[in-house]
């Protein structure tokens, strides 16, 4: 055999995973098909890269399949053991807000640190190297070859841009479909097919909510506009207290993000624009002295929103001539305010994928496939999403240290 194991990608899973074969003594190869590794790494955190959270378990992932999937591999690679690697390499750091780690500098940091650990362990790194094609099929030139009557024999061969490779374990880090410009590609879905690996139906995840026509009216001047705001997508996903932002073309900032990874299409959100504080008791407040709903509002919120707000909902008479009924409505839409986003803005804006290979098709302890010996798949390409801030970058390290210590 040419190498012990050949990772596909060179992101934040498959250089973890390299390096952590290669300092077990395994001979690692790792491929990248775009001219330099890392290239999410560096766009993410605003470029200070969000490197892991401090709080993270397995409720704060979504998968379609078992919420225990998770945390065998993120309690044997943990927040704190990744942070110790970042003091080892010097790295100067700081925690943003809810547990979220940030280099104080900048995201090439971390890239730089995971490239010279997989230098040090030995591994063969090579990038603008392109797996190929079969002309005839389509299919990717990536073969089992063996006797599977003696598993000693079995191996995975590759055909590529700069030579034919050959490893007794294959290790598919390649990612997903979030920022197509960045190199993202379909590849490690499609290997999965190519072996018969079920997945669940991708769809982008972290991502802004985009207006109908008739929103878009009422709300386009609003763009820019950020408020404190509690969302949620649905009965059974979790609320988020973060920011809500009004853009040009719908909603965003990190209550919509996070929410969008639990929404599919046609569903309806829920916000709060008034967290902490009931509507209707807000009311009740300004009942007096012949004052309007408007009043009230602008005590807690700011004008534009008021405004748009009030041309939609709010009569032009003092609260105290109001139904109960009516005021409970008018509460309802702040409190509980139910929106039908038209669609979201894709994968150029998403920053993750949700879906992926199903967790049921691999072992959790060593992300290996059940049906297909020596066939791993890491990081973003699982069926394995975590939330807004360093969840993903953790969830990249843990899979990629279980299947760098399994192969």
């Amino acid at each position: 055999m040419d190498h012990d194991v050949i990772v596909i990608g060179g992101g934040a899973a498959g250089l973890f995973c390299a390096r952590t074969a290669g300092q077990l003594g395994k001979r690692a190869l790792l491929l990248e098909h775009n001219a330099r590794c890392g290239n999410k790494i560096l766009i993410s955190g605003g470029g200070r890269c969000n490197f892991t959270n401090l709080g993270a378990t397995a409720a704060n992932y979504v998968t379609s399949g078992s919420p225990h999937f998770m945390k065998s591999a993120l309690a044997r690679f943990t927040p704190q053991d990744f942070l110790a690697l970042v003091e080892r390499h010097g790295i100067a750091w700081h925690e943003k807000k809810l547990g979220q780690l940030f280099c104080d500098q900048s995201s090439k940091q971390i890239l730089q640190l995971l490239e010279d650990e997989c230098a040090d362990a030995g591994v063969d790194v090579r990038v603008d190297c392109k797996v190929a094609r079969r002309v005839e099929s389509g299919e990717w030139m990536v073969d089992r070859i063996g006797d599977a009557a003696h598993p000693s024999t079995i191996h995975y061969q590759l055909s590529t841009s700069t030579g034919t490779f050959t490893a007794p374990s294959l290790v598919i880090a390649t990612g997903a479909l979030s920022f197509p410009k960045l190199g993202a590609t379909p590849f490690g879905y499609e290997i999965a097919d190519q072996f018969s690996v079920k997945r669940i139906t991708p769809r982008p995840g972290l991502v802004p909510f985009t207006w109908g026509p008739s929103e878009r009216e009422r709300f386009v001047d609003l763009s820019g506009l950020s408020l404190d705001c509690v969302a949620n997508a649905g009965p059974d996903a979790p609320s988020f207290r973060e920011n809500l932002l009004f853009t040009h073309r719908g909603l965003s900032g990190p209550a919509i993000l996070q929410i969008s990874s639990h929404w599919h299409a046609g569903e309806t959100i829920r916000l709060d624009v008034l967290p902490g504080v009931s509507a209707l008791d807000l009311f009740a407040a300004h009942k007096t002295g012949g004052r309007e709903v408007k009043t009230a509002l602008r005590s807690v919120l700011p004008e534009r929103f008021v405004q748009a707000w009030l041309a939609q909902h709010a009569p032009s008479r003092p609260i105290a001539q109001l139904p109960q009924r009516e005021l409970e409505t008018l509460a309802r839409s702040l409190n509980a305010w139910e929106i039908r986003p038209a669609g979201d803005e894709g994968y150029p804006k998403a920053e993750v994928t949700v879906g992926g290979v199903d967790t049921g098709e691999l072992s959790s302890k060593t992300m290996e496939c059940r049906a297909v010996p020596g066939l791993y798949f890491i990081g973003e390409v699982v069926d394995v999403t975590g939330w807004l801030g360093g969840y993903n970058f953790q969830w990249a390290w843990a899979s990629g240290h279980a299947a760098g210590e399994a192969v």
